[in-house]
């Protein structure tokens, strides 16, 4: 289904009385980038709360959809989809607490004016704010930055309704034994209806873009490039042995001008014009750059929101390898640029706090992301991934729970020392496996380590 059938049939069927709407479209319902056809064009959409309890009450088997980003089945299924875009409350703001309540639909590119009319902040973004706050904390997404924790690292409450159709509630303070596993709970416990959120006070932030770092300033350097502003990401091709374009995403003090940015970064040249990080592609929909001061959540993200984001049709896939393995995991990489630099569009290099969630990419490790934007080559990408993965192989890498990744269960299971109590946890919340699907049950429930 093209986006925009998609959203007038969504918009339809949110000024209709009743609260739960279900249609079959004659076009194939697609995720964002394309690469996916849904294995079913039966999709409800629930707008309300009581309405998403009776729907999980009458279905035996169904996933839930957010904005469709992930570019492998971990969403699908061949049974029925729900929506809970209509199910997103109006989000609500505890100046006292520091806290954002939101409905799982809502997207991070609109709560984001919305605190900063109240004076307030995330931590961190993502590349793009266009995705949902449910889909990206339960899949583990994040932004750049080594002191900043991906963005389920700011939930400090949940509220899902589990396979009997009741909410239950969850925080740090109520239930901190099994909190951390229902954070990043990959859609294994249920439908998530409400997120509360961290906030703090707000920011600006200013983004200045070098050009062409050589490999060996990377290797002379690596710690000190990485840890250099607020957030930070290097951007590659893997060709000329050289990091194409490193994004600087300083925090500026209040109230004080950004001080001067210098003309070279460790013998990476300062750009002149706003840049795409696809050097092809027109900066238009990027972030303002050049180091000129915005709101957090304009500088953040690379894309604005009111853009096509990255370059659209493309497939993904990112590795997350410990940071101090990450310069020689790096290398391992760069051996394969001949094989990689013709199916890809661009790698992006960032770093990830570590934190206390079962199924997080960067559980109790400090981690650096290794990120491909591949050409739509399905063919080619498929038969590269294995190569990629045996270099990685050494540092244990885990992969984006949302992103293409051939790695076999069995590694992928081994890499998670929380997974049984993760398993415990799914049993308890869904006995039955009604929110399982062929990628949970492939990847983690029916070939434990």
């Amino acid at each position: 289904m093209k986006k925009r059938t998609f959203i007038k049939l969504c918009t339809a069927a949110a000024a209709m009385p009743l609260e739960l709407t279900s249609f079959a479209s004659p076009e194939k319902l697609a995720n964002w980038a394309g690469n996916i056809e849904y294995s079913t064009d039966n999709v409800a959409t629930a707008n309300s709360v009581a309405a998403i309890q009776d729907f999980v009450r009458k279905h035996s088997s169904f996933k839930t959809l957010g904005t469709r980003h992930c570019f492998n089945r971990i969403a699908d299924s061949t049974q029925q989809l729900l929506t809970t875009d209509f199910a997103a409350q109006a989000p609500v703001i505890d100046s006292a607490a520091r806290t954002i309540s939101v409905g799982p639909g809502i997207r991070y590119g609109t709560i984001a004016p919305l605190l900063e009319a109240k004076g307030f902040a995330l931590h961190n973004l993502a590349s793009l704010p266009h995705i949902s706050v449910a889909g990206a904390i339960t899949t583990g997404t994040h932004g750049s930055g080594v002191t900043n924790g991906n963005l389920s690292t700011a939930v400090t409450a949940l509220e899902i309704v589990n396979a009997a159709g009741d909410i239950v509630a969850l925080s740090r303070k109520t239930k901190p034994d099994i909190f951390p596993g229902a954070v990043v709970g990959l859609g294994a416990l249920g439908v998530i209806t409400k997120v509360t959120l961290n906030v703090q006070p707000t920011y600006q932030v200013a983004q200045t873009v070098f050009e062409n770092l050589p490999f060996s300033s990377l290797k002379q350097h690596f710690d000190e490039i990485l840890s250099d502003a607020y957030s930070v990401s290097l951007f590659t091709d893997w060709q000329k042995q050289r990091i194409n374009e490193v994004w600087l995403k300083r925090k500026l003090d209040p109230g004080k001008t950004p001080p001067t940015s210098p003309k070279e970064f460790f013998g990476a040249i300062a750009a002149t014009k706003n840049l795409h990080p696809i050097a092809e592609l027109s900066a238009e929909n990027c972030t303002d750059q050049l180091n000129v001061p915005g709101p957090w959540y304009d500088r953040l993200p690379h894309f604005k929101m009111g853009f096509t984001p990255s370059a659209g049709k493309e497939l993904q896939s990112e590795y997350f390898v410990a940071h101090k393995n990450a310069l020689d995991a790096i290398l391992a990489v760069e051996k394969l640029h001949e094989q990689i630099s013709p199916h890809l569009m661009i790698t992006e290099i960032r770093t990830i706090k570590a934190d206390d969630l079962w199924m997080s990419p960067a559980y109790k490790q400090d981690s650096v992301a290794i990120h491909f934007t591949w050409k739509p080559e399905w063919s080619e990408v498929r038969r590269l991934l294995p190569i990629i993965e045996r270099e990685l192989a050494p540092y244990n890498p885990r992969p984006h729970w949302g992103k293409l990744f051939t790695l076999p269960p069995a590694q992928l299971q081994s890499r998670y020392e929380k997974l049984p109590d993760f398993l415990a946890l799914a049993k308890k919340f869904d006995p039955n496996g009604k929110f399982h699907n062929d990628f949970l049950n492939t990847n983690l429930f029916l070939n434990k380590a």
